[in-house]
């Protein structure tokens, strides 16, 4: 995958959202002719932020993830630092070959965190 586009409330609380938590280039942020923020993040996907005056409206099955590259407990400490900042968790799995969580960022997109053996 190249890149995911997103409306947004917000670009840069969204964009704040992404750096913080998904490990988001903040020093990558040119804005495209059309206002659209760009920032790099991991596996060389490419976010687009595009903001918007409308309600945004998901399905509830839509959600993008990240896979943890080490271990099992990276997933249940991310789980922690997203508690520990009232980020609101919609799931999570720990089974002994697989452990995720879900958590929804500003705009109410699902994003995954996950490790599986």
């Amino acid at each position: 995958m190249a890149h995911i586009a997103l409306a947004v409330s917000d670009q840069e609380r969204s964009r704040r959202f992404y750096e913080t938590y998904f490990e988001f280039d903040p020093e990558s942020v040119p804005v495209a002719d059309d206002g659209v923020v760009l920032i790099e993040g991991p596996g060389d996907v490419l976010l687009a932020l595009g903001e918007i005056d409308e309600p945004i409206s998901l399905p509830s099955f839509l959600h993008f993830g990240f896979r943890a590259a080490e271990s099992p407990d990276e997933v249940r400490a991310f789980r922690s630092r997203l508690e520990a900042d009232a980020v609101e968790i919609v799931e999570f799995c720990d089974e002994p070959d697989y452990v995720s969580v879900k958590c929804r960022d500003p705009d109410g997109y699902v994003l995954e965190f996950a490790w599986e053996s």
